[in-house]
C-alpha cells in the first residue's frame, strides 16, 4: 500500500491549479479489480502541458509534470463478431468549427454516425465485455484515481543528424590543439579481409523523433475538475505533445520471491 499526504497545494505562475487533496492510501487493489473483474484496461490520451515543482507536507520537493486530459467519448464499440476482438474507441479533444469543417468526409460520417463532435484523437481500449459501455458515454481522469503507477508513451523530441558524442555517448579524443582526433568516431573498418565497414555499427545520425514509453511514473495528484493528471518525473516530447497515459504494465505483476 503506497502512503501519500494528506494535502498538497501549488501554485504555479503558468499553469494556476489547486491539487486539493490527495487519496491518503493508494493501492493497486481497484486497478487489479478493473483488469480481471470488469476487463477494464484505462488508457486515455492527453497533452503534456509542460513540468513544475510541489512540496509536500514534509517540505520535500516533487518534480511533476501535468497532463492534461480533456473528457473522452466513446464513438464506437467493437465486438469480436465484428471486428475480431472486443474494445471500446475513445474520442478526445473538441476542434472548432474552423478545423471542423475540415475533417475528411469518412471520418465525418463516423462521427455523425455515433452523434459526437468531430474530435482531433481517436484512441482505443480493449475490454473483455463492452455490455457496461454505450456509444456516447464520457470518460475523464477519474478511472485512475486509485492506481498508484502508470506508464505514458509519447514521442520524444526531435533532434535531427546527430553524431557519435551526442547520440551514442561517444568520449572523443583529446582537446588539445596538437591532436588531430577530437569529435569524430574514429576508425571502424578493418584489413583486407573482410575489408569493409561492417554494418550494425554505432555512427552518426538521426536522433529523437521515437515513440517512448516511460515506465512506473507515480501519480502524485488527480484533479477531476481540471482534467489534469500529476505525475512524479518527466515525460517524453515536447510542451503540447500528445501522450497515453495507462496502468503501468510491470506493478501488476507479483514479486519474485
Amino acid at each position: 500500500m503506497h502512503f501519500l499526504p494528506d494535502k498538497i497545494f501549488f501554485k504555479d505562475r503558468r499553469h494556476n491549479f489547486d491539487c486539493g487533496k490527495i487519496t491518503k492510501f493508494v493501492s493497486l487493489f481497484a486497478l487489479t479489480y478493473l483488469n480481471r473483474v470488469i476487463g477494464m484496461k484505462p488508457k486515455l490520451m492527453g497533452i503534456k502541458q509542460g513540468m513544475m515543482q510541489i512540496f509536500d507536507a514534509q517540505g520535500n520537493r516533487i518534480s511533476c509534470t501535468v497532463i492534461y486530459a480533456e473528457k473522452h467519448v466513446i464513438s464506437q464499440i467493437k465486438t469480436k463478431e465484428n471486428d475480431g476482438y472486443t474494445a471500446v474507441q475513445l474520442a478526445s479533444f473538441k476542434m472548432n468549427p474552423a478545423k471542423a469543417r475540415k475533417v475528411a468526409k469518412p471520418q465525418l460520417g463516423h462521427f455523425k454516425k455515433a452523434g459526437v463532435e468531430p474530435r482531433r484523437k481517436l484512441g482505443e481500449m480493449r475490454v473483455d465485455a463492452a455490455d457496461n459501455y454505450q456509444v456516447g458515454q464520457e470518460m475523464g481522469v477519474e478511472v485512475f484515481t486509485d492506481i498508484a503507477f502508470v506508464d505514458v508513451i509519447g514521442v520524444s523530441k526531435g533532434k535531427g543528424h546527430q553524431g557519435v558524442i551526442k547520440r551514442h555517448h561517444f568520449a572523443g579524443g583529446p582537446a588539445a590543439h596538437g591532436s588531430g582526433f577530437h569529435r569524430h568516431g574514429g576508425s571502424c573498418g578493418m584489413r583486407t579481409s573482410p575489408g569493409r565497414c561492417l554494418p550494425g555499427q554505432k555512427k552518426s545520425g538521426r536522433m529523437g523523433g521515437e515513440r517512448v514509453t516511460v515506465e512506473n511514473l507515480r501519480v502524485v495528484s488527480i484533479d477531476a475538475e481540471k482534467q489534469v493528471i500529476l505525475v512524479e518525473g518527466a515525460i517524453p516530447g515536447a510542451r503540447g505533445g500528445y501522450v497515453y497515459v495507462l496502468p503501468a504494465k510491470k506493478k501488476l505483476k507479483p514479486a519474485k520471491k
